[in-house]
């Protein structure tokens, strides 16, 4: 009997996005304005190197030259890079994509603000006036336009280069549960063709000069057109755990269990937590901070920080992994945090995959589509390929042992 018959069947997989992580130019990243972006690469080189020694291990190093992160000798995970098919740049596609569904046609967006057919009707269902309508950094924003929030109650309205309308509100003036109301407003009006991928609650609290945008954000998505890989476990009885924005991201389709998380460290915590409670089914976690906190901001050295504080959580999950297990390191996009822009990147985005009985050191090369990783968990979880996958490849039996 091979190796293969006899060993037990996997059972639990765990994948984990960290947001924002791109690792270089896309071949089409000229048409977005994304020459020369390469988040993980160039974060490392703005601060004199990363402290990530766990991800090293695993084969971040054999993926790109990153300052402080050598190609480790022998890794002890597999290695790769993934193209995003869609288009665009946004999480709710990237996200998406990762689960087996593909976008033909780009999610809308709104270089120039919305227009009064979509903010008349918002208007008249919340009851309050609007100041902003434009793209702009959120934090920017705040500063501009947050006193005068203050002492009207107008709601901020905003947008970025990516499909979003975003709502941001003091708490104190707009109590949370209220400005999640008026997101499911937005939500409602945001249909056919203005269906933006994301609408997105934006508390902050904090005096003029010094607001802080909250933990309490929530992303409000269009759903998914078509079935997930999570809807196929789910259907199939195996357990689907979302951590942190996934259960926004897919608007609460195909999970059994739904973990919203403050940040980082708490995503990573849940994710801990889950492998204790669930033998088995597929863990899912978003860590939002390299997005939201440190790339919008173009902040490397909190990225960096960032990085060094989950390389030292994913320490301590990996013992935890048993030989029915494998963990998927991925990202969504980029958002390099040393360029000009504040938006997302189109980039390729890293891929490193480690199982106690996996192959270690495998080269998976460049994946043509996000959808390979859907692929290969359905292979996993031993599921017929679906149209969701179409066109996509397995990198199962390539680490298999």
């Amino acid at each position: 009997m091979s190796s293969a018959e006899s060993r037990p069947s996997p059972t639990r997989a765990v994948v984990i996005v960290l947001d924002g992580c791109g690792i270089g130019e896309a071949p089409d990243s000229a048409a977005y304005g994304d020459c020369g972006s390469n988040t993980l690469v160039n974060t490392a080189r703005a601060v004199g190197g990363l402290d990530c020694p766990n991800l090293g291990r695993l084969g971040l190093g054999h993926i790109d030259a990153i300052a402080g992160v050598p190609a480790a000798e022998e890794p002890i995970g597999s290695f790769g890079k993934m193209r995003e098919r869609a288009a665009g740049k946004d999480s709710t596609s990237g996200h998406w994509e990762l689960m087996g569904v593909t976008l033909t046609q780009p999610l809308p967006v709104y270089p120039d603000g919305f227009g009064p057919h979509i903010l008349d009707p918002f208007k008249a269902k919340t009851g309050r006036r609007v100041i902003g309508n434009l793209p702009a950094s959120g934090t920017e924003i705040i500063d501009q336009l947050g006193e005068r929030h203050c002492r009207t109650g107008e709601l901020i309205v905003y947008t970025s280069a990516d499909s979003v309308f975003q709502i941001a509100a003091h708490e104190n003036i707009v109590p949370v549960e209220e400005l999640y109301r008026y997101c499911r407003i937005a939500r409602d009006i945001l249909t056919g063709s203005d269906a933006v991928g994301r609408v997105i609650a934006r508390p902050f609290t904090g005096a003029p000069g010094a607001f802080v945008r909250t933990s309490r954000r929530r992303d409000f998505s269009v759903p998914p057109p078509q079935a997930t890989v999570l809807d196929r476990l789910m259907a199939a009885g195996i357990p689907t755990i979302g951590i942190g924005k996934i259960d926004d991201l897919f608007a609460g389709r195909g999970l059994s269990e739904k973990i919203h998380t403050r940040d980082n460290i708490d995503g990573m915590n849940q994710t801990l937590k889950a492998l204790s409670v669930h033998p088995s089914g597929l863990i899912f976690t978003n860590l939002v901070e390299f997005d939201m906190i440190w790339g919008h901001r173009n902040d490397p050295e909190g990225f960096a920080a960032g990085l060094a504080q989950f390389d030292r959580q994913l320490g301590q999950l990996l013992p935890r992994l048993t030989a029915t297990d494998s963990l998927f390191i991925v990202a969504d996009h980029g958002v390099d945090p040393t360029t000009p822009s504040t938006d997302h990147s189109r980039e390729l985005v890293p891929l490193l995959v480690y199982g106690p009985a996996l192959r270690c050191g495998v080269d998976l090369g460049t994946r043509s589509t996000f959808a390979d990783l859907a692929a290969t968990l359905l292979d996993i979880f031993d599921l017929a390929p679906g149209p969701t996958t179409e066109g996509a490849v397995s990198f199962w039996r390539q680490i298999a042992s």
